[in-house]
């Protein structure tokens, strides 16, 4: 096995690749494959770890990934702070997380959207660096698998110092014994990310600069800038939290005509997403009538579709926009609307 040359690393040695990515998506997994597949396709010394809060579907996570060339010893497990590569697996995570965090004018952020690199440079406020694009959620719809595998593809185009046919194997150790039904497509769908990304670089515009740095560790809040007397200003509900970054591509539509009102979606549903109306129906009698989906609390976990004994509900991939356009908003007496 030949000892690979990394293309660029910084004071100690290591080229670091971030993951920005919701539970569900495969992050965690895809970190690790990437490790191995640098430490044994390319004789290089990697490390892998992760970093999330609550275990669940739909919370942000981020995976870290280190590699250094033999001669140097990892002995850093510190979050990937200034990465070489950013992998974004869900571009609506740029709403609420600073997923560019650290990036310089030769940082590479790949994203798993359908957006042009133009709107993405936008969409993620960069003023420098290279955008890599992949519809990942697309090519895993289509072939059946997990969006990991089609960002792993895009990361492997970037990282030209990997080696495919050692990732293909690393696949079939990973899914072989489980999922052995599973490996072709993952196979198939890591070949499509790789084929089918999309690169373009943005030159610094003269007299600009990167934005400056801020370690991700530090809070904002100190004995200047909290609230008066330590006041906890936001409650600890989601009842004005905004979990459109939870959904993974697949959305719940509504179509009122052919709904029955049994409201079996708002017994499945984990996050009160349905909206009633209390009034009389054609006989004078009191009863509830669902009026729509509030889609700010819908994390796109379709439990609703399954339910609904009519077709009411129904899944369909998730557009830029549709949520807005097609949401009916609760009413909170009791709370201030934001």
């Amino acid at each position: 096995m030949s000892v690979v040359q990394l293309p660029k690393v910084n004071d100690l040695g290591f080229f670091e690749i971030r993951l920005e990515s919701i539970g569900g998506l495969g992050a965690n997994l895809a970190g690790k494959m990437l490790a191995e597949a640098g430490v044994v396709g390319a004789g290089l010394n990697g490390v892998s770890f992760s970093s999330y809060g609550s275990e669940k579907k739909g919370s942000p996570v981020k995976a870290h990934i280190r590699f250094c060339d033999l001669n140097t010893h990892i002995r850093d497990t510190s979050p990937v702070e200034r990465p070489h590569v950013v992998g974004v697996f869900h571009e609506a995570l740029a709403k609420t997380v600073n997923v560019t965090s650290g990036i310089n004018e030769d940082s590479t952020v790949l994203v798993n959207s359908a957006k042009t690199p133009e709107e993405l440079k936008e969409l993620l406020k960069m003023k420098a660096g290279t955008i890599a694009v992949i519809d990942a959620t697309s090519i895993a719809l289509k072939e059946k698998n997990r969006v990991n595998m089609a960002m792993l593809g895009a990361l492997f185009r970037l990282c030209p110092f990997l080696d495919t046919e050692t990732m293909k194997g690393v696949i079939e150790k990973s899914l072989g014994k489980k999922y052995p039904q599973a490996v072709q497509s993952a196979i198939t769908t890591f070949d499509r990310g790789y084929n089918e990304v999309k690169f373009m670089h943005f030159d610094l515009a003269a007299g600009d600069s990167m934005p400056e740095y801020v370690r991700s560790d530090i809070s904002p809040l100190g004995y200047e800038t909290q609230p008066i007397g330590g006041t906890i200003i936001n409650p600890g509900g989601s009842f004005l939290k905004n979990l459109s970054i939870s959904r993974s591509g697949m959305i719940p539509a509504f179509e009122i005509e052919s709904c029955i009102n049994c409201a079996q979606c708002d017994t499945v549903c984990p996050d009160q997403c349905f909206v009633w109306e209390e009034r009389l129906d054609r006989k004078g009698r009191s009863q509830m009538f669902l009026l729509g989906i509030d889609y700010q609390y819908c994390k796109g976990c379709l439990k609703c579709v399954g339910a609904c004994p009519t077709s009411a509900l129904s899944s369909i991939r998730e557009k830029e926009g549709y949520a807005d356009s097609h949401t009916v908003h609760h009413t909170f007496d009791l709370v201030t609307q934001l």
